[in-house]
């Protein structure tokens, strides 16, 4: 596991998290090899209950703090138990389409 990832990981533990993903997808964009720019993170706390989206990833934020600085993507799939146990399972990433400022 990577610095990054494992700090990140480390900070998202104050939401008590009964499930947590953190996925680095930075190999599928377009970044240097070995680059943790990109993550997919799944979480499901208590804390959501009640929140709506927006609310949800404010708080995700908020616990990342200057972390957020040292990526540049972070696709947020967060849930309430109740909505966890309901689907199971958090949407595939897309595909990148490029965007690379090293393309122009």
């Amino acid at each position: 596991m990577s610095t990054t990832q494992a700090a990140l990981e480390q900070a998202l533990q104050s939401l008590a998290p009964s499930h947590l993903e953190l996925l680095n997808e930075s190999h599928m964009h377009a970044v240097p090899p070995g680059s943790e720019s990109h993550f997919k993170l799944v979480i499901v706390s208590d804390e959501f209950e009640g929140l709506n989206a927006v609310k949800r990833h404010q708080a995700v934020y908020r616990t990342l703090g200057d972390l957020m600085q040292q990526i540049h993507a972070l696709a947020l799939h967060t849930y309430s138990p109740a909505e966890w146990q309901a689907s199971g399972l958090a949407p595939d990433s897309p595909n990148c389409m490029g965007g690379s400022k090293a393309d122009h």
